[in-house]
């Protein structure tokens, strides 16, 4: 059994001065509950949070034989670096789409197996519109069958804590059947053209499922998720 997680505080006066001189802070300080906007036209940065998320991880066996609540499968992994910039991912987001093609094929899928994606989606104008089009060129025609969701459109960027927060939204979005909204999406960016779920959230059966996380200098990892049973039936 391993126990894994993260935390993170970023409400401090030194590192919000540091994100705003870096341009990656939403300014819209007039409407804060509206700033983080993630694939919206008017997007213009992210706004930082706080929080933590633990995942317990076992083997099957062995949380079989004690009864385990089994909220779903861990089954592929993989990351890549871009080498681009340290504040900006590759434009076309070419890594990033290398990162989830490896993952689901780590996990022993296709991807034509997958109908939900946890993005980083930031809210800023680079990364929303990069991980679109790695999205869309890796899924390809079967794009259009995936729900993709934006935690931190509804708490924002809790930085080191993003990972391990959206990996537990993710279990629990297979656990629970139940995909959370994008919120605040009320002017689509021609450019970032899936089904973000807006506004509400909306009912269905995930079965495969993939999350992604980006960091600064280009870091992207990718963690596929299977409804537990589909695998093992």
């Amino acid at each position: 059994m391993a126990v894994t997680g993260s935390c993170d505080e970023m409400i401090d006066a030194y590192i919000l001065t540091g994100f705003s001189l870096l341009g990656a802070l939403s300014p819209n300080n007039e409407n804060p509950s509206c700033a983080s906007r993630p694939f919206d036209l008017n997007r213009d940065g992210f706004v930082l949070g706080e929080g933590g998320a633990v995942l317990v991880l076992e083997e099957l066996g062995r949380a079989l034989a004690r009864g385990a609540n089994i909220i779903c499968e861990i089954s592929g992994y993989a990351s890549t670096s871009d080498a681009e910039k340290i504040t900006a991912c590759r434009p076309d987001g070419g890594m990033l789409k290398l990162a989830m093609q490896r993952a689901i094929t780590d996990a022993g899928l296709e991807a034509a197996d997958i109908n939900y994606v946890n993005a980083h989606a930031t809210s800023t104008r680079l990364n929303d519109a990069g991980e679109t089009r790695a999205i869309k060129s890796l899924f390809g025609e079967h794009v259009k069958n995936i729900v993709v969701g934006a935690t931190k459109s509804m708490i924002g960027h809790s930085v080191a804590a993003a990972g391990a927060i959206e990996a537990v939204v993710t279990a629990m979005s297979i656990k629970n059947e139940i995909c959370h909204p994008t919120i605040n999406l009320e002017t689509p960016d021609p450019v970032c053209d899936l089904d973000y779920c807006p506004g509400e959230a909306r009912r269905m059966a995930i079965f495969g499922a993939v999350s992604n996380s980006c960091g600064f200098s280009g870091g992207n990892s990718c963690v596929v998720f299977n409804k537990y049973g589909e695998r093992n039936e």
